[in-house]
């Protein structure tokens, strides 16, 4: 299973817009391995209010926090990433 995310950036390298789909794939995918918030912020290595934090759209996680929630629950990270510059 694949969590595709799409990432734009600034001039200074910074993520500035993540999918707002991204904590709803998360809860999602926790939910269909019958698997508590506990056990995967645990397995991850985030705490349990950044995992509900993420999965209700109240934190904006660096990519390697997603990567980490992503490895638990068996998903592969795809990043499209897109310079403002190349948007217009």
């Amino acid at each position: 299973m694949y969590l595709v995310l799409l990432l734009w950036i600034n001039t200074k390298n910074h993520i500035i817009l993540w999918n707002m789909k991204i904590g709803i794939i998360i809860r999602e995918r926790r939910e269909a391995l019958e698997v508590t918030q506990h056990d995967v912020a645990e397995l991850s290595g985030v705490s349990v209010n950044t995992l509900s934090a993420i999965e209700t759209g109240r934190a904006n996680p660096s990519v390697g926090v997603v990567q980490r929630i992503a490895e638990v629950l068996g998903l592969e990270l795809i990043l499209q990433v897109k310079h403002p510059s190349k948007l217009t």
